[in-house]
């Protein structure tokens, strides 16, 4: 199945919601974007990583950088992202 095809999300929308919640609340933790992102894209959008976390595909991040261009950082200790 292709990216393309009609209804199916796409990695570019769970991306794009990541910056909206990310605008609107200021920060969004990593445990709630998981939770989100499984419950309302689907589970193939996440993986669990080598140390064993949940983790958002590869994919979703590399638009996730494309849409922000900078003005979203990870704060590594406190396991979110938040609006620069």
């Amino acid at each position: 199945m292709s990216e393309e095809q009609g209804a199916e999300t796409t990695a570019k929308q769970v991306a794009e919601w990541m910056v909206q919640e990310i605008r609107f609340r200021g920060i969004l933790r990593q445990e709630e974007a998981i939770d989100y992102v499984r419950t309302h894209f689907g589970e193939q959008f996440v993986f669990v990583n080598e140390n064993g976390n949940a983790s958002l595909e590869k994919e979703v991040k590399k638009e996730f950088r494309k849409l922000h261009r900078g003005r979203i950082a990870w704060d590594r200790d406190g396991f979110m992202w938040g609006w620069t």
